[in-house]
């Protein structure tokens, strides 16, 4: 089984595999478990071969959604993988720019933009409390 991620280098590529509708993630071979479970988080699902001990792990887009949906989910993945550190590669035929953009927009909204602190105003400390007279 071929391997793109071992083959270029990076550490997601993802692409259409060879005559087939399918849209792959391949993940070099040894990747962390953070990687193969941000996928999954990202809507991407598993697959392994051997199932009982893997030599090979790679994600695909669900097959139960359409394909434009499954190319914008695909294109989705890609801001967070890049903001996670990760390397990767996207085939022309599979990235959508409008949902490229939209996840962009969505990882922004998500992480916020830190709130103006309100200090207080700098000088005296409060009023000290008024010493306890007794008679």
């Amino acid at each position: 089984m071929a391997n793109l991620a071992d083959e270029y280098g990076t550490d997601v590529e993802i692409y259409i595999k060879a005559l087939t509708t399918t849209i792959h993630a391949d993940t070099p071979t040894g990747a962390l478990s953070q990687l193969h479970e941000l996928l999954e988080r990202l809507g991407l699902e598993r697959h392994t071969y051997p199932p009982d001990a893997p030599l090979y792990i790679w994600h695909t887009v669900p097959e139960y959604l359409d394909a434009g949906e499954q190319k914008r989910l695909a294109t989705r993945a890609i801001p967070a993988l890049l903001l996670a550190g990760y390397e990767i590669n996207c085939t022309p035929d599979v990235f959508d720019e409008a949902a490229d953009r939209q996840a962009v927009q969505d990882l922004r909204t998500r992480a916020g933009r830190p709130a103006a602190r309100q200090h207080a105003p700098a000088g005296s400390p409060s009023p000290a409390t008024p010493a306890r007279r007794t008679p």
